[in-house]
């Protein structure tokens, strides 16, 4: 028995030591020496798809070989390396010493340097190059960019010489851990680069920038409000007109003003399975129309180039900013090859370059009854850059989830069991859902006054309810014993749930967060707002006392 005793200890600590060794990431890494993700390479969609780094979940990696030295740590436009939207470090590479530092990276996309960002791990390794852990992408087309590095220049020792040669880098740069590689000093990481506003680290260098209707002035730094069209054209995208009062922008035949007043758009009309756009002919001209994915191009029906497309295709990027899911194309028109069979013998614009934008409410009420009801189909806002992403809220006949009610209300004894789930009718990788409240009540009327709640601030608000896991981040599974209200009239249930929608790799996200309890003064705050009112309504459960 003590011989017994003592080997089980001894496995004890032989296992304590194996969990507790982690390898060293310096020794311990996977190369990415592809040739497309350095910066140099650029995109081109005519032969085949862009890159994408959806594969990566969080090892670590080196830049090697035809990919580069390390990771760019300036904007990077985009369609470079081998994507539409590439990947740079915002901020410097550490020293050995660091050990390893959580440093921001961001993806360049319409002329944003930072249009979606993530944290990604970096340690300097002894032999004078960098590791990386890089999360895995929400949305393609993501890369992670590497570059080639300047070496320094070998110079004759001027100051305490001891009979070596000093290595020189140029200005804008310092010297590398590996004593001979330039890397690049981000000027915007010390008091903002002295912009006023926006600091941009190029290569090299660094610009300020400034928000819309402002603009530079004769410093570089500083950010004035534009006073007439003279100056930036009143950063104005198109024709900037005078008035009595200053100005005003203006906008070509078939465009219009976004909401900022400066910017010109197409009106856009945004659903969560579809998003179409109709560009007038007059604006067209002879030019082919493009998506950022160029597979995808516009048809002509003689007065507009008409484009449809989703939430998953022809390279949307979809980011969760704030209250809103922003989706993201760019339609760029370039001249035909050969005049076109529809009269197109001329052209008036070399290019024409449209940002096409719909936003999307996070968090949504649904107050699906039991039976989905044709009359309450899913409720879409059209309008030129806003939609829903609507979801369902389904009963479901077993516990495999897989088979929903669908001709007759559901009709249930209070031993049976209630399925029901949150189903989005649109899924998109890189999204996930939280179901931030689920109650009941005995009308289809979510603000009765007699309600019970299964769900709370994210947390199970009855111990009787169970989730089932899901294959889908957006779906979400639940049953629970069947159950009324009181009084012999109240023999149906109706079910009204919130849901929330994060981007799935934002840790900080509320989402992420999962079960919170909250003060009623904050759950006040946190529900106001123009998300209230989108609100869907079906059939009940009856309930069988007998």
């Amino acid at each position: 028995m003590l011989s017994l005793i003592l080997l089980s200890l001894a496995l004890s600590a032989d296992f304590r030591t194996s969990v507790s060794f982690a390898a060293d990431p310096c020794s311990a890494y996977i190369s990415l020496n592809e040739p497309w993700r350095n910066t140099e390479h650029h995109i081109n969609t005519s032969h085949g798809t862009p890159m994408c780094d959806n594969y990566m979940d969080g090892e670590w990696y080196r830049f090697t070989g035809l990919a580069g030295d390390a990771m760019p740590t300036f904007c990077i436009q985009e369609n470079l390396c081998g994507t539409h939207a590439p990947i740079w470090l915002n901020g410097s590479h550490p020293v050995p010493s660091d050990g390893i530092v959580s440093v921001q990276a961001c993806a360049s996309f319409n002329d944003n340097c930072c249009m979606w960002s993530t944290e990604v791990n970096v340690k300097a390794c002894p032999g004078g190059y960098y590791v990386y852990r890089l999360p895995k992408p929400s949305v393609c087309f993501h890369v992670y960019c590497g570059h080639f590095y300047d070496i320094c220049d070998v110079v004759d020792c001027v100051e305490h010489c001891d009979g070596e040669e000093e290595c020189q880098c140029t200005a804008g740069t310092i010297l590398g851990p590996d004593a001979q590689t330039c890397l690049d000093v981000n000027e915007c990481e010390v008091n903002n680069g002295g912009c006023s506003e926006v600091c941009i680290n190029l290569q090299g260098s660094f610009r300020c920038e400034c928000g819309i209707g402002r603009s530079l002035g004769s410093n570089a730094v500083t950010c004035e409000d534009n006073e007439g069209c003279n100056n930036n054209k009143g950063g104005c995208s198109h024709s900037c007109v005078l008035t009595d009062g200053g100005y005003q922008c203006e906008c070509p035949r078939g465009l219009m003003l976004s909401e900022d007043n400066h910017t010109c758009q197409v009106p856009v009309q945004c659903k969560s399975e579809s998003i179409e756009v109709a560009v007038p002919k007059d604006l067209v001209g002879g030019l082919e129309l493009y998506l950022l994915n160029a597979s995808c191009k516009a048809l002509s029906n003689g007065t507009h180039a008409n484009i449809n497309f989703n939430l998953k295709s022809c390279g949307t990027i979809i980011e969760v900013v704030a209250d809103k899911i922003i989706a993201r194309n760019t339609l760029t028109g370039i001249p035909k090859q050969t005049p076109g069979s529809n009269g197109d013998v001329i052209i008036r614009t070399s290019k024409l370059v449209i940002p096409i934008t719909c936003e999307f409410p996070r968090q949504y009420t649904v107050s699906e009854g039991y039976v989905p009801n044709p009359a309450n189909s899913p409720l879409q806002i059209m309008g030129k850059n806003h939609g829903l992403f609507p979801f369902a809220l389904e009963i479901f006949k077993s516990k495999d989830f897989d088979e929903i009610y669908k001709e007759t209300p559901p009709v249930l004894k209070l031993r049976d069991s209630l399925y029901f789930g949150i189903e989005p009718l649109m899924h998109v990788d890189g999204l996930e859902a939280l179901v931030e409240s689920c109650f009941a009540t005995p009308t289809a009327s979510s603000d009765d006054i007699m309600r019970y709640y299964l769900i709370k601030d994210g947390c199970i608000n009855d111990d009787t309810v169970k989730q089932e896991t899901s294959t889908d981040h957006l779906a979400k599974h639940f049953y629970v014993p069947v159950f009324k209200f009181v009084g012999k009239d109240n023999k149906k249930v109706f079910l009204h749930c919130r849901v929330l929608v994060c981007g799935a790799l934002d840790t900080a996200s509320r989402c992420s967060q999962g079960c919170r309890r909250r003060m009623r003064r904050s759950i006040e705050r946190e529900d106001s707002g123009h998300l209230r009112d989108h609100l869907l309504s079906g059939g009940p459960i009856v309930i069988d006392t007998e």
